[in-house]
C-alpha cells in the first residue's frame, strides 16, 4: 500500500481524543489517524433505519378538570391520593 506524506492541522479536541486512543490501544499517532479516517469515510452517511415516530393517543382528563385552568389542574395532580 502506497503512503502519502502530508501536513494535517487538527483541532485541539481531536488531538486530545487521538492521544487518549493512542494511550488506550498502544498504537502510534499515524495508525490512530488512519484508522479513524477510514472509519469515518467508510461508515454510511445515512442511516437505513426508519426514523422514530411517536404515535399520539388521546389520554383525556378526569371528569371535572380542564386545560383552561392550569392552577386547578396542578392542584388536582399534586393532591394526595384518597384511598
Amino acid at each position: 500500500m502506497k503512503s502519502t506524506r502530508t501536513t494535517l492541522t487538527l483541532d485541539d479536541d481531536v488531538v486530545s481524543l487521538l492521544q487518549k486512543e493512542m494511550r488506550r490501544s498502544g498504537v502510534s499517532f499515524k495508525v490512530a489517524v488512519n484508522h479513524y479516517l477510514r472509519v469515518g469515510l467508510i461508515t454510511p452517511k445515512q442511516s437505513n433505519r426508519k426514523p422514530f415516530q411517536v404515535t399520539p393517543r388521546p389520554m383525556g382528563l378526569p371528569p371535572g378538570l380542564s386545560y383552561d385552568n392550569v392552577a386547578e389542574l396542578l392542584d388536582a395532580i399534586e393532591a394526595p391520593i384518597e384511598r
